[in-house]
């Protein structure tokens, strides 16, 4: 048994230095890198990338809403459908430019934060989202929430598909994640996340808030790099799966 686990990163700005990228890339297996909407800049993606590229990790694009302020965690309502194709798009063509200038290459695309979460539940996001990475290239893995909306355009646009859990948040019983605005949402014991871990990899499900068990597929495993203890975290997510008998690698072949 394997799995993906991924984590975000590259989500500095400037001077201004968000988690601790280099230790996460020596944990995580695929990582999606801030295209310069809610985060990251040219520099910092093409350090990112070549970083990742040295130590074998995969990387996709981390496109999100044009809002450094709010780090991409806010709704932008009004959004037109060729609007989110057009940011989308903007995103992973920055992306696939400075990782050529790495040497490295995109694999992968998932969606931040508030443009993730309203994709979850709303059609017309989750299509835009889609199409735009079908026109940007078609074989790119489109990284979705499991049970998600996110899921069903990427099933109708064809794209390939690699369904993801959060080892770090909580859940609804809808399979939603619980919102960031809610006490409990992120979870940060690193030994009690670790075992969740290797439970939803084993079982192949996640547990809501209420205790609701909701069968998933489940492809990679997200830990966000912005978390508090993250890097902590990871290592003993990782050791726990190892323990396991459970393998950690890219589910994009690198």
């Amino acid at each position: 048994m394997s799995i993906d686990l991924n984590c975000d990163l590259g989500e500095g700005f400037g001077a201004w230095q968000m988690g601790d990228d280099t230790a996460m890339l020596g944990l995580a297996s695929s990582v999606n890198i801030a295209c310069g909407f809610h985060a990251g800049d040219p520099d910092i993606m093409r350090k990112t990338a070549e970083l990742a590229k040295e130590r074998g990790v995969a990387i996709g694009a981390h496109p999100g809403y044009r809002d450094l302020h709010g780090f991409g965690r806010r709704p932008v309502a009004g959004l037109t459908s060729a609007e989110i194709e057009n940011l989308v798009a903007y995103q992973i063509g920055a992306l696939q430019a400075v990782a050529a200038l790495a040497g490295h290459k995109v694999t992968h695309v998932k969606a931040h934060g508030a443009l993730s979460n309203v994709a979850c539940e709303d059609d017309m996001t989750a299509r835009a989202i889609a199409s735009a990475i079908k026109a940007v290239d078609r074989n790119l893995t489109f990284v979705v929430l499991a049970n998600s909306k996110l899921l069903k355009a990427g099933e109708a646009a064809g794209l390939p598909l690699a369904h993801e859990v959060f080892a770090d948040r909580a859940y609804e019983d809808d399979a939603n994640l619980v919102s960031r605005r809610k006490p409990g949402a992120v979870l940060h014991d690193a030994n009690e996340i670790a075992q969740r871990v290797v439970r939803m990899v084993q079982d192949r499900a996640v547990v809501s808030i209420t205790g609701k068990v909701i069968k998933v597929q489940i492809d990679t495993v997200c830990i966000h790099g912005d978390t508090p203890g993250a890097v902590e975290i990871a290592r003993a997510v990782r050791q726990a799966l190892k323990d396991n008998g459970i393998e950690v690698k890219p589910f994009s072949g690198g």
